[in-house]
């Protein structure tokens, strides 16, 4: 079974709702830096951007990528059997009254999908009683998989203390974590300049950022029930994790300039609470991912297309994970056995 763990959403109505539209557009806070607003393709398709900042674009949703038949077609065609839908970035902003809106759209496709596709719930991370009353809702009664985060909130990171109770409930719950990145990440004024710098680099920066601060903040021991599943291989993780987990040395040094006492518990947060989806995995390319397998540990990674960014990115990833120099029964831990596990896929 081969489950794409990363298919962005959009309500099929966006354009044509007018209550919808507004609610993705007015709640982007005026004071961030972002301009959302309708435009056109050069191909005349209504699209729905972000900018940030002003004229630089940063997000694009075309009119007509993200309806059922478009993502059933896709997957039929790469060999996908199931995929797990979710707002791409937006959930940065989005109110609790939008959010109800996109969950009963995705739930909709979820029940005309005869089995196919998952949706993750939408809700805003702060404590209060609605927003638990949806998350609630969205698991109960819509029967999705998770619930979805974004990295960070403004310039809060998930281990601000701002977001524990949510998490706690969370962790009541015992519900998967789906970590999205976000356009940028809360420091990025150096990142803007260049288009692939500011709309890859700075998501990958978003994501390491995000699991640094949780694995060495201690939320993860008061969470022990919640998995936290990360785009982009974690901000590409593996390439850093010996260097930020250092051992301890053999010898007594003039002075302390890496904690390493922590060590033995962020190894253990890393084994239960933190997974890695290898988003777009074509574009990563063979190295890199037989190194982050080597690392990580083939269990601990998931993949994900962000279809219908690139069409490619759902064939050409499944074809990239078939190619490693890895076992047979690695394979299928990374192409679906570790989304239905995680997500309790039926």
């Amino acid at each position: 079974m081969v489950v794409d763990t990363c298919m962005d959403h959009v309500p099929v109505d966006l354009y044509d709702n007018e209550e919808m539209l507004n609610g993705f557009i007015n709640c982007i806070p005026e004071d961030s830096g972002y301009r959302a607003y309708v435009g056109s393709t050069a191909g005349g398709l209504r699209q729905l951007l972000l900018e940030k900042p002003e004229g630089l674009d940063n997000l694009n949703y075309v009119d007509g990528e993200y309806s059922l038949k478009v993502k059933l077609d896709a997957m039929d065609e790469c060999g996908v059997d199931a995929g797990i839908i979710k707002i791409p970035c937006w959930q940065e902003w989005l109110d609790i009254k939008t959010c109800r809106m996109v969950n009963d759209d995705a739930a909709q496709m979820c029940a005309d999908s005869d089995g196919r596709i998952f949706a993750l719930a939408a809700v805003p991370p702060w404590d209060d009683e609605e927003n638990y009353r949806e998350l609630e809702r969205c698991i109960g009664e819509l029967k999705m998989c998770g619930v979805q985060m974004a990295c960070h909130y403004g310039e809060r990171y998930l281990d601000d203390p701002a977001f524990r109770p949510f998490l706690a409930r969370v962790n009541e719950m015992g519900i998967p974590v789906y970590v999205r990145h976000t356009p940028l990440p809360a420091d990025w004024k150096h990142l803007v300049d260049y288009n692939n710098v500011r709309r890859t680099l700075g998501r990958v920066i978003d994501q390491s950022i995000a699991v640094g601060r949780e694995l060495f903040s201690g939320m993860l021991g008061e969470l022990p029930n919640v998995k936290f599943v990360h785009t982009l291989l974690g901000g590409n993780w593996y390439g850093v994790a010996a260097s930020m987990i250092p051992r301890k040395s053999a010898r007594a040094e003039s002075m302390v300039r890496l904690e390493s006492d922590s060590r033995e518990k962020v190894l253990e947060y890393l084994d239960k609470n933190l997974f890695f989806e290898a988003t777009h995995a074509s574009t990563l390319g063979k190295d890199q991912l037989e190194s982050a397998v080597k690392i990580c540990g083939a269990d601990h990674i998931l993949f994900g297309s962000s279809f219908p960014v690139f069409h490619g990115w759902m064939s050409d990833g499944v074809k990239m994970i078939r190619s490693l120099d890895i076992t047979e029964e690695e394979k299928d831990l990374i192409l679906g056995e570790n989304a239905v596990k995680i997500f309790g896929l039926k």
